[in-house]
């Protein structure tokens, strides 16, 4: 008879494999600063996702196109954005590390409630989140993802299909529920409730992707 396996209480700061991870358990943000994981994990409702290998040429191309545009959009205004490795934690109450158990990194997020930002980076929900999607993510981006950020309130969540280079935006309504706007496509740009008087052309953000 093989014996049981025993996993590590992942507590103590050393190099950790997946392995290691006893998925019967719930973990929390105190856990995850402590964590050297060879692969890069985000934390949702306890649980620990591994994210995809290293984001690939397009997927940094797209995201260099967004964050280069929304940044330009931002200088002098009060919001700011921020680009993946970004730890965003959702408190359900107390702010404590040890009672926060959802930490995400988005591709891009704004922030502009800078009461948020702390040296770890923000607490409580951006205004825009952007994903670009990876093949092999799109489960957890449309599924998890969907359900902590419209869960907690962020205003406005990006979709970005590299493959099929579309955009689709939810926007959250007056009852905390997400409305999909239309799928942008090439040759169309789309605008922002969040942030007025941004623009963003899909030619520009696909220029030369094949």
């Amino acid at each position: 008879m093989a014996a049981e396996k025993t996993y590590p209480d992942l507590t103590e700061t050393k190099v950790y494999s997946f392995n290691d991870v006893d998925e019967s358990l719930t973990y929390s943000y105190s856990h995850y600063l402590n964590w050297l994981f060879d692969e890069r994990v985000e934390l949702i409702k306890g649980k620990i996702f591994k994210m995809s290998p290293a984001p690939s040429r397009v997927h940094q191309e797209v995201f260099g196109s967004i964050f280069l545009a929304i940044g330009n959009f931002l200088k002098n205004k009060p919001c700011k954005v921020y680009g993946a490795p970004f730890d965003v934690r959702f408190p359900k109450s107390s702010k404590a590390d040890a009672a926060i158990f959802t930490v995400l990194q988005p591709d891009i997020c704004v922030v502009c409630d800078l009461s948020k930002l702390d040296d770890k980076g923000c607490v409580g929900a951006p205004d825009i989140v952007v994903e670009i999607l990876s093949p092999g993510n799109n489960k957890k981006e449309l599924f998890h993802k969907y359900q902590v950020y419209q869960e907690f309130g962020v205003k406005e969540y990006w979709v970005v299909s590299q493959s099929d280079q579309n955009i689709l935006i939810y926007t959250l309504d007056e009852f905390g529920k997400f409305q999909p706007s239309k799928i942008f496509t090439l040759g169309e740009e789309i605008t922002s409730s969040v942030l007025p008087g941004f623009f963003l052309n899909l030619d520009d953000v696909f220029d030369g992707i094949e």
